[in-house]
């Protein structure tokens, strides 16, 4: 018999590490400021209930160190990027504005040409510590910056005027990660963000087997058939000829 120091293997329960692989995998991924995810959170929570995604924000300067550091199986990111030991797909550009401090004359515009505001101080926004630290100082009337309407909208700092700007270089989003890393959760993620149906045939998800439904039972039966009646009038020789062609005569 054991000692009362000896333990008794555990029955029934699992090993941790056997419980790390037998959860669900999850995903993770960042996007910078600007950038809406709720619709494709929303599409993953439909189509994958049973694999977790989480996600957060990254500042513009580090939208590519959390793919570096494992931070994040995918980033959200801003053009242009290193495209080095990544895959990149362009998603859709961004409309720029430039933002003043509030009364200024743009304000009286709904959209400024780039060229009429050639006499402006305009603020380096990363020399600003970024976008909502730039925002700041153009409140103070230090001078104006150039966003994408996204990131102005975001950060919606008080004392500031935004307009739609022309004539100026626009932004574009597009979603990274790394070209060693690939599984089937990250090609649906990639398949959901690139706007493909739950039925597509290039999505992992509708790839998978589905059960074949048992055939319906015949319901005729394997009885003989019954034998055509045969008919008990002759046709009708009038029927079809239409109203008056049939000859009237006496009686």
């Amino acid at each position: 018999m054991p000692s009362d120091q000896e333990s008794l293997p555990a029955v029934g329960v699992p090993d941790a590490s056997e419980a790390e692989t037998s959860a669900p995998e999850g995903l993770t991924f960042a996007y910078v400021a600007g950038v809406t995810p709720g619709k494709w959170i929303r599409r993953w929570e439909e189509r994958m209930p049973d694999v977790p995604l989480h996600s957060f924000m990254s500042d513009d300067g580090a939208q590519l160190e959390v793919l570096r550091d494992g931070s994040a199986d995918l980033s959200f990111v801003r053009l242009p990027v290193d495209r080095d030991g990544l895959h990149v797909i362009p998603l859709y550009e961004e409309q720029p504005v430039v933002v003043a401090p509030k009364g200024h004359e743009i304000s009286v515009f709904e959209e400024v040409a780039l060229e009429d505001l050639a006499e402006e101080n305009f603020l380096d926004v990363a020399a600003m510590g970024g976008p909502e630290m730039a925002m700041q100082v153009v409140a103070s009337g230090a001078g104006l910056v150039i966003l994408p309407m996204s990131v102005a909208r975001h950060f919606n700092v008080k004392d500031t005027v935004a307009r739609r700007l022309t004539g100026a270089e626009g932004t574009q989003i597009a979603l990274a990660w790394p070209s060693d890393s690939t599984s089937e959760v990250i090609e649906e993620f990639i398949g959901i963000v690139r706007g493909r149906t739950a039925q597509s045939s290039r999505q992992p998800s509708a790839q998978q087997e589905k059960p074949k439904k048992a055939p319906k039972p015949d319901r005729r039966g394997t009885g003989a058939k019954k034998p055509a009646v045969a008919q008990r009038y002759a046709p009708n020789p009038d029927k079809g000829r239409g109203k008056g062609s049939r000859k009237k005569g006496k009686r």
